[in-house]
């Protein structure tokens, strides 16, 4: 490991909640496509599939925000508990429904517990501000933890996809409810690193989603989570219509393993200037690394191209938490990083949805025009709504940490 990597883990305790962290943060990839193959192979309806999918991602959209709002005042432990049960127990219905093939509307409820689940990254991330908050280090820890999704998104299709396709359908997501399980509690369990809950005199002033600037961030990375949810979806489908269902794995973790490798690179960097004019070019990049996609012949092609497109996710992740660190109060940090995976959930959910009724309605090629129309709408998004995130509402770090609540409410 590079040197400035392995210094952010002299800090005691950090390696357990990482490792915690990674095993937690597997369902990420493995729940959303593992229902996607399950029901494709028990059903072949891929319009029941993607609508299954964007339910979840709706539903964690919804109550992600909530949880990690309740988190922040009353810590991970008696929060995370308790909810992960929940969505447990929901997966469970929905592999026991699906397997027997109840009505629909059984499966979209289970569908919408299981969103119940909380952010782990998150978690995660916040306890790294609490311990590198207001220096360097901070970045390099974001950088690793966009690394380690990346490896998520590498291997979690990988196995996910893979078990339920030799194996038994419902095999990948019951899987992704183990790691979640074995995650959670592996990470509640650790107290002497869990940041210390806010009391509720610091939490007044409503939403972090008040601030002007999160709002950019969450209304951009709608767009950018449609493209994430359109690709997986259409991938499946493109490598089905090849004859090579499987290979749809080997094609994602490729994608994932662009960002992760590009996130790495990221993190030894050390830049100067505005953090907005590089998330700017990081959201271009994405969106500008779907056209190819629309000529997709085969899928050695596809593998190239998904890669390529894999190095601007990483730093512009990277940069976007950089910048929810400048437009929310650490009060409410927990819930701003959540506020940014909710966007990408809510663009997950439609870009899965939309691109299943696409390649239902024209196969899986045209699937394609998806993300690549919903790049397009981020880059709208990101400079229409530029000038905010020019004006940070915080400066973290030593006697500016903290600022007055009427002066961050005029800024909002």
């Amino acid at each position: 490991m590079t040197s400035p990597y392995r210094a952010l883990f002299a800090a005691p305790g950090s390696k357990s909640f990482s490792a915690a962290g990674l095993l937690g943060r597997m369902p990420l990839s493995m729940m959303g496509i593992g229902v996607v193959t399950m029901i494709s192979q028990l059903t072949g309806r891929y319009g029941l599939a993607g609508a299954l999918s964007a339910t979840i991602a709706l539903a964690a959209a919804a109550m992600g925000p909530q949880v990690s709002r309740l988190v922040d005042l009353h810590g991970q432990r008696r929060v995370l508990r308790p909810v992960t049960v929940f969505a447990l127990a929901a997966a469970g219905m929905l592999l026991i429904a699906a397997h027997y093939g109840w009505p629909d509307w059984v499966l979209f409820v289970c569908s919408a517990g299981i969103g119940c689940v909380p952010s782990i990254g998150a978690m995660i991330r916040s306890r790294w501000a609490a311990l590198y908050g207001g220096t360097p280090q901070l970045h390099t820890a974001y950088s690793l933890e966009s690394v380690v999704d990346e490896i998520c998104f590498i291997f979690g299709p990988i196995i996910s996809i893979g078990l339920s396709t030799v194996w038994f359908p419902e095999a990948g997501p019951l899987l992704a409810a183990c790691f979640l399980t074995a995650g959670v509690f592996w990470l509640t369990s650790q107290r002497a690193t869990e940041p210390q809950p806010h009391p509720r005199g610091q939490h007044s002033g409503g939403s972090a989603l008040r601030s002007a600037g999160l709002q950019v961030l969450v209304a951009t990375f709608v767009a950018t989570g449609a493209i994430f949810g359109a690709v997986d979806v259409v991938t499946v489908a493109f490598a089905e219509e090849q004859g090579h269902k499987g290979a749809a794995s080997i094609v994602l973790a490729l994608y994932a393993a662009g960002s992760c490798l590009a996130g790495a690179v990221f993190g030894l960097l050390h830049f100067k200037g505005a953090a907005e004019g590089r998330w700017l070019l990081g959201i271009c990049a994405m969106a500008v690394s779907m056209i190819p996609l629309l000529l997709v012949g085969n899928l050695p092609f596809l593998a190239v191209a998904l890669f390529v497109a894999g190095l601007s996710i990483a730093p512009t992740m990277i940069t976007t938490m950089s910048l929810i660190e400048q437009h929310v109060p650490r009060a409410k940090l927990t819930e701003g990083m959540t506020w940014v995976s909710t966007g990408l959930a809510v663009g997950v959910a439609l870009g899965s949805s939309v691109a299943g009724w696409v390649i239902d309605s024209a196969g899986a090629k045209a699937g394609y025009g998806v993300p690549a129309v919903s790049g397009a709408v981020a880059v709208a998004v990101g400079f229409l709504g530029y000038r905010r995130l020019s004006r940070p509402v915080l400066q973290r770090g030593g006697s500016h940490e903290h600022r007055s609540e009427r002066e961050e409410r005029h800024v909002a």
